[in-house]
């Protein structure tokens, strides 16, 4: 025992304290090699690990999408508050996760893989618990915030333990068996949550979170028990964090409110613009001359890591936007049922699963600059698809555009990835990985926000072009509301029913009509991207050597996480 204690202080020391390993005798050190035996797994311990690897990830990534579309129950429960108020409990759980991305390096270095992951789920489990029990917003929006950041952290470790385990041979397989979990978030994620705000409660999504966490925590210990590492302790960049939080913030804080509170008439909007705008040049001066920088500004030096990185950013803002936006609107504009809206995006898996199953093999043999045209393609005629709804649409109607919407995106991660990849090697592949996660993720945020906000500002436009074109205003010999209000009127109904139910259509159809415009920006800024792709270098993706192979597997997963 004494012996095995010596090795485990030596494994998890730093190079100067490794002498104490000369301590044991030769013929002592094979039974403590034993006791801390790293060995992969193997059989059934295997395909248990990854099994509860796999749910906590989807656990992670569902609690975005998932949140998203039980929103409007929880505003409502949390003082009636508006459903805008509530969307805040969505941009900032995933501004958090994206600030828990850089820190997920350091805490594994310094305690190591799988117990920072243990801990990090217990963690997860509490912020749930806290969720669930709060009555106001002004508990839940900070219980969501340190549910992201957990989050963050949980997501690029539980990757690596799962390509530390599984043999060389089968690594490319596993990287495409987390590409389909990738897909689960927005469809069986989004699913589950709808049935259980209408047919259980909005708590629930929370309360599973807790059972999930604390099973995948356990498992992962037990599995992984007395397993050494080599701790490396490195300078961690305080000043560029804070930093990088205040710009965040406050962004995210004057996307949120600006609808609200009337922009920068706003105080407190006025407040966060000016933090925002000391912040961001201080941070630019700040990040470019120190050694061991949160966000790595020099990597946009590299042609292909900027085009690749600039596609993410503007796509995932419009694909997250346009996806949290069109969850709601299903229930409160087109009458859905919560469940109902869930089957809708459910549907988006049956092309997704499969193709980005393959992504990577096919991003090995074609021009990643070819894929990501066809992609954002793909997308602009979609979206453009969605936009030209002129009323309210059945479920069969909707299905048909997001069964394709659901395949694009499958495409949209991977090639991007092997794209940004190009002319990086050794940590910078990591350091990339972790830069374009976070920046995608947090333009994932501004998107929810500002999504909502061109719908918001479109819809007043529209209300007064049918007002005009219905009242003749705009046309003098067509007054069609006079001629519709005369008819009603002859057939018995009141001047203020008619007035009531009229306004109520109008309402309606110029939130249509205000959302078809979200959708055809969309539509333009894929456009834009489809140009911009092959600004990149036709570089060909150069073989790796066998020590780097892991660490581009690693890289390349952690880009593809939406």
């Amino acid at each position: 025992m004494q012996n095995s204690k010596i090795l485990r202080e030596s494994i998890n020391a730093t190079p100067s304290d490794k002498a104490a390993t000369a301590r044991l005798s030769a013929a002592d050190r094979p039974k403590a090699i034993q006791a801390v035996d790293n060995r992969p797994l193997q059989g059934w311990r295997f395909w248990l690990f990854n099994a509860v690897l796999a749910l906590g990830n989807i656990v992670v990534l569902s609690n975005v999408p998932g949140y998203t579309s039980v929103a409007p129950y929880v505003a409502g429960s949390l003082g009636g508050v508006t459903p805008s108020f509530g969307s805040w409990a969505t941009t900032d759980h995933m501004v958090g996760l994206a600030l828990g991305l850089p820190f997920a390096r350091w805490f594994s270095a310094r305690f190591g893989d799988y117990r920072a992951y243990a801990v990090a789920f217990v963690l997860y489990a509490f912020a749930s618990l806290l969720c669930a029990s709060s009555e106001t917003l002004w508990l839940f929006l900070p219980a969501r915030i340190a549910l992201g950041f957990v989050g963050g952290v949980i997501l690029p470790i539980g990757q690596a333990l799962a390509l530390g385990e599984v043999p060389e041979r089968f690594r490319t397989l596993m990287v495409g068996f987390w590409g389909v979990m990738s897909m689960t978030p927005f469809t069986i994620g989004v699913a589950i949550a709808t049935w259980y705000a209408e047919f259980a409660s909005w708590r629930m999504l929370f309360i599973s979170n807790i059972v999930v966490s604390l099973l995948v925590a356990a498992v992962v210990a037990s599995l992984l028990y007395g397993r050494g590492f080599a701790r490396k302790i490195s300078r961690f960049d305080i000043t560029g964090s804070i930093l990088l939080v205040a710009i965040v913030y406050g962004t995210q804080t004057i996307f949120n409110m600006g609808n609200d509170f009337d922009w920068l008439a706003s105080p407190i909007l006025q407040f966060a613009l000016i933090v925002v705008a000391i912040a961001l040049p201080s941070f630019v001066i700040w990040e470019l001359s120190e050694r061991r920088p949160v966000l790595d500004l020099r990597l946009f030096a590299h042609r292909n890591y900027a085009i690749a990185t600039t596609c993410s950013v503007f796509g995932f803002l419009v694909i997250q936007g346009l996806l949290s936006l069109e969850i709601g609107q299903l229930q409160l504009l087109n009458g859905y049922s919560s469940s109902l809206a869930g089957l809708v995006y459910l549907g988006m898996i049956i092309l997704a699963a499969p193709f980005v199953s393959i992504m990577h093999e096919l991003n090995r043999k074609i021009d990643v600059r070819l894929v990501s045209f066809f992609c954002f393609v793909g997308l602009a005629v979609t979206l453009t698809w969605f936009g030209l709804f002129d009323k309210l649409a059945s479920f069969d109607q909707v299905f048909w555009p997001f069964l394709f919407y659901g395949f694009f995106i499958a495409c949209f991660f991977a090639p991007l990835a092997a794209l940004a990849m190009q002319g990086l090697s050794g940590s910078q592949l990591i350091r990339a990985a972790e830069e374009l996660a976070f920046l995608r993720t947090v333009a994932g945020s501004f998107g929810i926000s500002l999504m909502a906000v061109i719908q918001f500002r479109r819809q007043p436009f529209h209300q007064l072009e049918l007002a005009d074109h219905l009242g003749g205003r705009r046309f003098a010999s067509l007054d069609l509301l006079g001629q519709l209000t005369g008819k009603l009127q002859d057939a018995g109904v009141s001047a203020a029913a008619m007035n009531k139910q009229l306004g109520k259509l109008m309402k309606e159809q110029s939130a249509l009509l205000g959302l078809n415009d979200v959708f055809l920006f969309g539509a333009v800024v894929f456009v834009a991207l489809a140009a911009l792709i092959w600004f990149a270098r036709p570089t060909p993706i150069a073989p790796f050597r066998r020590k780097e192979e892991l660490r581009r597997l690693k890289a390349e997963e952690l880009m593809e996480q939406p």
